[in-house]
């Protein structure tokens, strides 16, 4: 019983995080998973298998709260469901680990980017409101969906920072057609394990503890990612995925400084850095609102100048 309680919290944190951040859920749950020595084909349909219930919440509320583009759902979501089902198939017989470090690196300049990005200079305005190009949608939901399932999560991390870094969309619509899309998403990677894998490895109650917290969770994250000011959220969206993939790259046999002194100075550094990132981004949203006001202030016609009849 206590296991499936943890699991039920980790459930709800991890959709709590992925419902306003656009990612972490299945990072998150996958990672206790194989903490406590669940075999990663194993660990990735449970996980997978818990999300179809999640993303669903999770897409409803977003869709409750203004939070979706169905355009972009259907054009990254279909894709993304082929490549989950082909990645489902592939973890069943291969060990991707020697690719994950390649991943992260790609990942971690897309986080740096977008941190860089909505800190300093905030929401880039001039493409908002432009369609997403369907030729960069369909391959980004491929290969999203085909990481998402291979590594046990990994559809917010790569499509969240991708559609971000185009600029022609707010973070919330952003973040809410990504986890509206990745039902579609959770339904193709479960049904690619349950054919190569069956039921074996898969325990029941665990998928349920961690629907249940994601359930829980969903509507909070979907009001919360709706009241975030685009510039705070865009800088703790960037700040999320450069610790986690930085944390995969040093922990990778290619760097070697897993369980080191080092690591925990990286990623201690790191974390100083996206806090103050996200301080600078609020000061800020704070003179950005000073400015807006002062110039309806001085744009609004005075009550006493109105002129008498």
């Amino acid at each position: 019983m206590p296991q499936l309680v943890l699991l039920a919290v980790v459930g709800l944190a991890a959709q709590l995080v992925d419902g306003a951040l656009g990612m972490a859920y299945g990072v998150t749950s996958t990672t206790l998973l194989l903490a406590i020595g669940t075999n990663p084909a194993a660990a990735s349909a449970t996980v997978h298998l818990a999300e179809i219930g999640t993303t669903l919440a999770s897409g409803v509320s977003h869709w409750r709260f203004g939070n979706v583009d169905w355009r972009v759902v259907w054009r990254v979501g279909v894709p993304g469901a082929i490549g989950a089902f082909l990645g489902a198939t592939v973890l069943s017989r291969l060990a991707t680990d020697a690719a994950a470090p390649v991943m992260s690196g790609i990942l971690l300049a897309l986080g740096t980017y977008i941190l860089i990005r909505f800190t300093f200079k905030g929401l880039r305005k001039d493409r908002l409101g432009t369609a997403e190009r369907k030729r960069f949608l369909a391959p980004l939901g491929l290969v999203a969906g085909f990481v998402d399932a291979t590594g046990g999560g990994g559809w917010g991390p790569v499509g969240t920072p991708a559609l971000l870094a185009s600029g022609r969309m707010e973070p919330r619509k952003v973040i809410g057609s990504i986890d509206t899309s990745e039902f579609l998403v959770a339904i193709a990677a479960s049904l690619g394990f349950l054919f190569s894998l069956g039921s074996a490895g898969i325990d029941a109650r665990w998928v349920l503890a961690l629907l249940v917290g994601g359930l829980i969770a969903a509507p909070i994250a979907a009001w919360l990612v709706r009241i975030l000011p685009a510039r705070i959220l865009g800088s703790a969206v960037g700040g999320v995925i450069v610790l986690t993939n930085t944390r995969t790259i040093i922990r990778s046999e290619w760097v070697g400084l897993k369980g080191t002194p080092a690591q925990a100075w990286v990623l201690g550094a790191l974390a100083v850095v996206w806090v103050l990132a996200i301080a600078w981004s609020v000061r800020a949203h704070r003179r950005e609102l000073t400015q807006e006001r002062e110039l309806e202030r001085l744009t609004a016609e005075p009550a006493d100048l109105v002129p008498t009849a």
